[in-house]
């Protein structure tokens, strides 16, 4: 069948429940074609195909009948879209011919092929029709406001018919749908047809009589499926079959979905085994914390699945002394699949561009399906766990198109979503071949986090060229954040926004640091040894230290020209000042960073080449990850900590850095890139424009040259940031933030009373 239905009031409207069953039925249905027939201009209806939870139509029939294109291209059907051209006198000449008929209010609506105006019914006078007339154009006039020139015998019924014929489909084989008076052109041209529940009276009126209409009880999509019931359209068994088994709700309140388990996996003697993480990152444990206590709780990513060391465990548990109720759910993928998925897609086509560096990016419509397929297993594993009305949690990038999914798969959840990574203006996420795709995925969640308030906007400005929005709520930035003090500073940002019928919550919570790491690994003696060592060997000599992984976006290029700069400039601090660099490798199947490699390695050598003395080495370059603990002592000895990142989301290592410094009562001095999102968070640090080589220069001699007095000054005041927002305060603060943009369940969350590292 071809079910050619309008769009606000029909397929559009009616209970949730029935639409989605409706969706989900076109969809399970590929013998169902779709055709949605609308008032609405093309590019009002663009939106809606980046909806993930609509099914995409094979026709689209708008401008109430004056454009008709093919929903997969939105490319003109031919020879239809050239004879209604042929037929429209154009824009202007309309305008021209009735602007002097009073109470005429043009419609600002993009629109084509029509001129479309507000009016009250007296305004339709006989004049008006006259002049319409020698235009040779159609007058049509609905709801006893809406006044559309059309193209001579051009409107919703005239045009489906032409397609009909075109696509030598049977009438008995359509079935339209509509609720106003401005669809009765469909009814009139033969077909079988439903005016869904609530449908205007004009249209009930004049349809009555008509055998092969149906007046449905049921608006919107709930009218629709009663008609597909009532005319026999697939059958009663066949209606029936095809509709999606609703997935059965799990028993976790909270499911954590992110691309690393937390757990290590380890070859030992070919058997797989789990440990704990050798080098946790800050957010594994912290994650872990909200199933302490004997919470339930699943964790949702992948695995490698070799064969050779036997069956797929689906699900096993993390640590059953510490959180005897949490399972991993693991996602089994193929080496390939983690190659294509993260290792290159990810880092070829996402990572650049939302790092602002396009014109490195790589997009290949091949690896977008393996993305694709992986977050659909990753969506369908967290609806499996996820009990009734649960909290899915999401985690960055690589898992984009999970919302759009898990929203279709299980609607009574609460997804949550945290953008670890930058978010990108519009103008550099737009180059994104998927990006409608992505927005209309992340528009299904109900709570998205951001690190800081300038990356949230920016994810609003570009959803706002996908779909029209309304900002319905708007919050000051001060004094959390920066407004006007660097690059990604900002003085408001949009907390809640409306999207058709739903409404969006965005926050701003920069990740913290758990303090507790920094303190236990000062502790140890190897540490203490390590530092001791370290004021040996820099007697009479200041270090900077940067420290970061082997990636375009980290500015290591610029750093160490802006360094050969500075010794060249102030040949006094020859001899009296080393930079160790340590810079962490990208794994070996990142073949895209090999260039950058070699180009730093070149420059540490013509550094060295050009300045080093007997005893005294410019620049000590790791390339390899070093231990938290032996970084720790790096950072209790660094007297300048230079992270001048060219974008950043946000940078930990800098508030590592001054972790570490106010718990050896030190005087550091931090350099940070004004592109980082901890420039927006931080006071203190001497900001820099990493792409300004002579500001580079003058921040790094103002960093060695500052007394001690003012860098203990802003030290302190960074201290006070770095403790009072810890990693306790970003999970509590994210998590009570969800909890308050959920519907009301009745009883107390399962979610609260968080851990808090810092207690």
């Amino acid at each position: 069948m071809l079910l050619a239905t309008d769009l606000d009031g029909t397929f559009l409207a009616g209970e949730t429940e029935q639409r989605l069953k409706l969706y989900q039925l076109i969809a399970a249905h590929p013998e169902i074609q779709l055709a949605y027939v609308t008032g609405r201009g093309l590019e009002s209806v663009l939106p809606l195909l980046s909806d993930p939870t609509l099914p995409e139509p094979d026709y689209i029939i708008c401008d109430v009948g004056c454009t008709v294109v093919h929903g997969a291209t939105q490319q003109p059907v031919q020879p239809l879209q050239s004879e209604i051209d042929r037929r429209w006198p154009g824009e202007h000449v309309v305008e021209e011919a009735v602007a002097h008929i009073p109470n005429l209010l043009r419609q600002d609506v993009p629109q084509e092929r029509r001129v479309s105006f507000f009016c009250s019914e007296g305004a339709v006078s006989a004049e008006l029709a006259s002049i319409v007339e020698t235009l040779d154009c159609d007058l049509l006039y609905s709801a006893q406001r809406y006044l559309d020139i059309l193209p001579r015998s051009v409107n919703k019924g005239s045009t489906l018919r032409g397609l009909v014929e075109h696509l030598g489909i049977s009438h008995e084989d359509v079935m339209v749908a509509g609720d106003t008076l401005n669809d009765l052109s469909m009814y009139e041209a033969g077909f079988i047809g439903v005016c869904v529940g609530e449908s205007e009276r004009g249209l009930i009126a004049a349809t009555e009589s008509q055998a092969r209409v149906y007046h449905a009880e049921r608006p919107g999509c709930g009218g629709i499926l009663e008609a597909i019931h009532h005319f026999g359209f697939l059958g009663v068994e066949g209606l029936a079959a095809e509709e999606r088994e609703a997935v059965a709700p799990g028993k976790s309140d909270l499911v954590i979905v992110y691309h690393r388990l937390p757990y290590e996996e380890v070859v030992e003697d070919g058997v797989m085994k789990r440990r704990r993480p050798s080098s946790p990152n800050g957010i594994i444990p912290t994650l872990l914390s909200f199933f302490a206590d004997g919470k339930a709780g699943s964790w949702v990513a992948w695995s490698v699945h070799d064969p050779k060391y036997g069956a797929f465990e689906s699900h096993t548990e993390v640590d059953a002394s510490r959180y005897p109720r949490l399972v991993a759910a693991r996602v089994p993928l193929s080496k390939r699949d983690v190659d294509i998925f993260y290792k290159k897609f990810s880092k070829e086509a996402f990572w650049p561009t939302l790092h602002t560096f396009w014109e490195r990016a790589s997009f290949r419509d091949d690896h977008w399906q393996v993305f694709l397929d992986v977050n659909r297993r990753f969506a369908e594993s967290a609806a499996a766990e996820a009990a009734e009305n649960a909290v899915v949690w999401i985690h960055d990038y690589n898992l984009w198109m999970v919302p759009a999914y898990l929203r279709e798969l299980r609607p009574d959840v609460t997804i949550a979503f945290f953008h670890h990574t930058y978010f990108p203006s519009a103008d550099v996420f737009n180059v994104l071949p998927w990006r409608r795709d992505i927005i209309g995925s992340l528009l299904q969640c109900d709570y998205i986090g951001f690190h800081i308030p300038r990356q949230a906007e920016n994810f609003v400005d570009v959803a706002r060229g996908v779909t029209p929005l309304e900002v319905t709520e708007k919050v000051s930035c001060a004094p959390r954040f920066f407004t006007y003090g660097c690059a990604v500073g900002l003085d408001e940002m949009s907390a809640e926004i409306a999207v058709n019928d739903r409404r969006i919550r965005l926050g701003a919570h920069p990740v913290g640091l758990d303090l507790k790491r920094v303190e236990n690994a000062l502790a140890q003696d190897k540490v203490q040894d390590l530092m001791k060592n370290l004021r040996s060997d820099l007697a009479g000599t200041r270090m900077m230290l940067s420290v970061g992984r082997l990636d375009y976006t980290k500015g290591i290029i610029e750093q160490l020209d802006a360094f050969e700069t500075l010794l060249d400039e102030h040949p006094e601090l020859c001899g009296k000042v080393t930079l160790v660099m340590v810079c962490v490798p990208a794994a070996q199947e990142m073949t895209v960073y090999r260039k950058l490699q070699l180009q730093i390695e070149q420059a540490v050598g013509r550094i060295n080449g050009r300045f080093a003395q007997v005893g005294w080495t410019p620049v000590q370059f790791f390339f390899r990850a070093l231990p938290f603990e032996e970084l720790v002592a790096y950072y209790a000895m660094a007297d300048v900590m230079w992270i001048t990142p060219l974008r950043d989301g946000l940078n930990l290592v800098v508030k590592e850095y001054i972790a570490t410094q106010g718990e050896t009562k030190g005087a550091g001095v931090v350099v940070l890139s004004e592109f980082a999102g901890a420039a927006a968070e931080l006071r203190g640090p001497i900001l820099a424009n990493p792409h300004d080589p002579k500001e580079m220069v003058n921040s790094c001699y103002l960093a060695l040259t500052m007394s001690r007095d003012e860098a203990r000054g802003r030290l302190k005041e960074a201290l006070d940031v770095v403790r009072h927002n810890d990693i306790g305060m970003w999970s509590n603060e994210f998590m009570t933030a969800v909890e308050d943009c959920r519907p009301e369940q009745g009883e107390p969350s399962a979610l609260a009373n968080v851990v808090n590292f810092s207690s």
